[in-house]
């Protein structure tokens, strides 16, 4: 799916003489929660006179940012016979436009997320552990500049590297919270397939079942691609604390993890797909020699150092 598009022909809706905001544009992709992504986007528009980015603002009028500078910005908008007084849109209430024409595309993918849940395995589904792949994407300032997607092999016994793979791709999906296996599945996914290893374990950097609707990256990734997946994250997505598990109404949902000891900082894992709870915390902590598990750590330099 190309979020950008989807979100620049709603913005290319808007009629002369009218306005309208982050939060309403976000509701007409079906997720008020993605404002912020529709600000970002708005500010990679490549071509503010076919996609009208200028004519986005805030939900109480204020003009809000503008790539080629607020003054230009109020340029624009006084074009569009559109009066701005002290920063704010002049008569706001009576320009504001919402009606737009949308098939609400992130509730679409909200329910094929949905979906999908009801086909995650949490126990473990495999014979033996010979190697694990982890997995890491290097993102540039513009998303419509190339990513980098990195993955490493690591035998699990020796902790040796045994393969590395790269690809080069741009985005077309922006980083929302808890959308994050629809900007990173493609790339994991042409990974994965050239490898000449085919790895006993997946480990992604992001969530597995510790996700508000019970499907992460590391669970969308294990499912679509019937393949044993765990999920490290950085931050704690959502749920609460009880001792050193995660729990979210009342359900485990994953752990926290100091591994090793002298890591200031935490990860977050949790099953993805085809591996228990318990196996989950385990594999992770047999890689970490540092905060980040070897396989995702070496994925990270990997990615971060080809992207250049």
């Amino acid at each position: 799916m190309n979020l950008f598009e989807n979100t620049y022909d709603l913005v290319r809706q808007i009629p002369n003489g009218k306005v309208s905001t982050y939060g309403n544009v976000a509701k007409a992709l079906g997720d008020i929660h993605a404002a912020r992504a529709v600000g970002r986007m708005m500010n990679q528009n490549p071509n503010a006179d076919d996609m009208p980015c200028y004519k986005i603002v805030y939900s109480d009028g204020r003009l809000g940012g503008f790539g080629l500078g607020i003054n230009d910005k109020i340029r624009r908008l006084n074009q569009d016979n559109i009066s701005v007084e002290n920063g704010r849109i002049v008569d706001f209430e009576n320009i504001l436009f919402d009606d737009f024409k949308t098939d609400y595309p992130l509730k679409k993918l909200r329910s094929e997320q949905l979906e999908l849940r009801k086909n995650v395995i949490i126990r473990n589904s495999f014979d033996e552990i010979r190697t694990v792949a982890g997995f890491d994407i290097a993102y540039p300032k513009n998303d419509f500049d190339e990513c980098c997607g990195a993955c490493v092999v690591m035998d699990y016994k020796t902790k040796e590297i045994i393969e590395e793979k790269t690809i080069f791709a741009s985005t077309f999906f922006p980083y929302i919270a808890t959308y994050l296996s629809y900007r990173e599945f493609p790339f994991v996914k042409k990974l994965e397939k050239i490898l000449n290893t085919k790895p006993s374990i997946l480990m992604l950097d992001g969530n597995g079942l510790l996700h508000p609707f019970g499907l992460g990256l590391a669970s969308h990734v294990g499912v679509s691609l019937d393949i044993p997946c765990i999920g490290v994250a950085k931050s704690m997505l959502c749920g609460k604390l009880k001792n050193n598990t995660i729990q979210l109404n009342n359900k485990k949902i994953g752990y926290v993890l100091y591994s090793p000891k002298r890591a200031k900082k935490p990860v977050y894992v949790s099953p993805g797909h085809k591996v228990s709870f318990d196996t989950s915390v385990n594999i992770v902590k047999h890689f970490c020699t540092y905060r980040l598990p070897d396989p995702l750590r070496h994925a990270h330099n990997l990615a971060k150092t080809s992207l250049g």
